[in-house]
């Protein structure tokens, strides 16, 4: 293999990667709690957000980006040089 498309390679799993950590990350942050009815009060969810949790999913997404456009930049220059 050339040095090139492991590199390719190696940045798609990447992204890929941090594309599926930053799924995680955003479930992380998002806690949605149940209250049960009491009295004439009705029962409802009440959905919280940790900010730390949800920053590192931008973050991640953020880097899968520039990952992938790294990889379709490598591709399209070793295939103008061709």
């Amino acid at each position: 293999m050339r040095r090139d498309t492991v590199v390719v390679l190696g940045q798609v799993v990447a992204a890929v990667v941090a594309v599926v950590l930053a799924v995680v990350s955003w479930g992380r942050g998002t806690v949605t709690t149940s209250f049960a009815a009491i009295g004439e009060m009705p029962a409802f969810e009440a959905t919280r957000y940790v900010a730390p949790w949800i920053v590192l999913s931008a973050f991640l997404v953020a880097v899968a980006g520039l990952l992938a456009i790294d990889a379709v930049t490598r591709v399209v220059r070793s295939a103008a040089e061709k």
